[in-house]
Parts: structure tokens; C-alpha cells; sequence
């Protein structure tokens, strides 16, 4: 049976982690953006600059908050994780009467409910600037819940895998910084050459994004059915992943 008193208090922390905090966790991953957007916006000339018939700043946004709400809801789980292994308190997310589910579904609600949070009001900054309407609800609210999940799920399996702080760095460093950047959020992916836009649409971070901007913009570089199913097995398979290490108490309980 779910222990649905356990479960909900679990959420319940993993939430109230980075509310309490919420200068920390929220607002700044939001001027970081504004940032991100001001300084593109004077490279490239403002709305001088088009993708198709999209303006590239319009074209942007989308990407910069979807960005934003992948690195936070990264950063929630796997931070949560690590900090508990390196303090040495895991032994109280261990001892309670918590399923591997649980412990799985508990964590990464936390880090979607971060990732919304900072997306949600990375839409309401720069929708001062630009307009950024959604055009398809269905598809920016799909890509954001699923996207945002991925990546809590990422940084939940990171957070278990990590034994300091050094490897959850070069996780975020070496492996989630690049597949961001690379990924289409600044640029257009059929402009680049063949090879390399076929690298990229080998990124799941490539779909998570095309889809959301095409939820707000219309615009699409891939296929998007492809990119609903992309994320689904993504997801399916991470899930998978954190249930087994959880299970097993894989550097957990060692």
C-alpha cells in the first residue's frame, strides 16, 4: 500500500526546500535570464533579427525559460541527494516506512514543482519585453511538465550516483551545460550543417525544447511527435533508473 502520510510529507520538504530560499532558487535563476535575454538582445539588434518569420527574440525567450526550468529542476533533486549523503542525514529519508516509489516520486515532484516555479516567472519577466503568447497550450504545458520532470529525474539519479561535490559538477559542467547549450536553444538547427543537425536532434534536450517554443511561437525545427516520445521514454527510462537505485540503496546504503 502507498504511504501516502510519508509521501506527502516528503513533498512536502522537497518543496519547502527551495521556497524557503526562494531569493536563492527563484529570483535569481530569473535575472540570470533577463540577462541572458539583454545581452543577446543587443548582440543581435533587437528585433532587427528573424527566425523565418519569427523575430529571434520572440524565437529566444521560450528557450531561455525552458533552460531555466531544466537547470533548476536539476539542481533541486540533485542537490537534495548529496547534501543528505555528505551530511550524513540520508539515514533519515532511509529508516522511515518510504518505498523505493515513494522516495522516487517525492523527490522528483520537488524538482518539477522548482522548475515550474522559476519557469513561471521567467515567462512573466520577459513576457514585459517581448510577446510571448502561447499559441498551443497543450504543447508548452507537455514540455514543461515533462521536461522539468526529466530533469529532476536526472539530478535524482546524479544525487545517488554523486559521493561529493566535485562529481555532480562535472555532471552539470560536462554533460547537462553542454547538451543546453547545443541544443537549439540560441539558434536554429536546420541553419546548421547536415552532421551536426543531426547531432543534435539526437539531444533529448533538443526536443524538450523545440517543443515548448513551439507551444508559445509556432515554430519547429524537429519532428514534434518525435519529441512527445523522446521525452516519454526518457522519462520512463530515468524513473526506472532512480526506482532501481533506491531499491537496491545503491551508495545509499554503504
Amino acid at each position: 500500500m502507498m504511504n501516502w502520510l510519508g509521501f506527502w510529507v516528503l513533498t512536502c520538504r522537497e518543496t519547502g526546500r527551495f521556497l524557503k530560499v526562494h531569493v536563492q532558487t527563484i529570483l535569481s535563476p530569473a535575472v540570470t535570464t533577463l540577462l541572458y535575454y539583454a545581452v543577446f538582445a543587443l548582440a543581435f539588434g533587437g528585433e532587427s533579427k528573424t527566425i523565418g518569420s519569427t523575430p529571434f527574440l520572440t524565437f529566444l525567450a521560450p528557450g531561455l525559460i525552458m533552460m531555466a526550468i531544466a537547470q533548476n529542476a536539476f539542481a533541486n533533486t540533485s542537490s537534495s541527494l548529496l547534501i543528505a549523503k555528505v551530511q550524513g542525514n540520508i539515514v533519515d529519508l532511509l529508516m522511515p516506512p518510504l518505498s523505493p516509489l515513494e522516495l522516487t516520486l517525492g523527490f522528483t515532484i520537488g524538482g518539477v514543482a522548482r522548475g515550474l516555479a522559476v519557469g513561471t516567472v521567467c515567462l512573466l519577466c520577459l513576457a514585459a519585453f517581448t510577446d510571448i503568447s502561447g499559441m498551443h497550450p497543450a504543447y508548452i504545458i507537455y514540455h514543461a511538465i515533462m521536461g522539468s520532470m526529466m530533469m529532476a529525474l536526472l539530478g535524482l539519479v546524479g544525487g545517488i550516483w554523486s559521493s561529493k561535490f566535485d562529481h555532480i559538477a562535472a555532471l552539470q559542467n560536462f554533460i547537462i551545460m553542454p547538451a543546453t547549450f547545443l541544443s537549439g536553444t540560441f539558434y536554429e538547427t536546420s541553419s546548421l550543417p547536415p552532421i551536426w543537425a543531426t547531432i543534435c536532434r539526437m539531444n533529448p534536450f533538443f526536443y524538450m525544447i523545440d517543443g515548448f517554443r513551439y507551444g508559445f511561437t509556432g515554430h519547429q525545427d524537429g519532428n514534434l511527435l518525435i519529441g512527445v516520445i523522446v521525452l516519454a521514454v526518457c522519462n520512463l527510462a530515468l524513473s526506472v533508473g532512480a526506482y532501481i537505485m533506491f531499491a537496491t540503496g545503491y551508495k545509499l546504503k554503504s
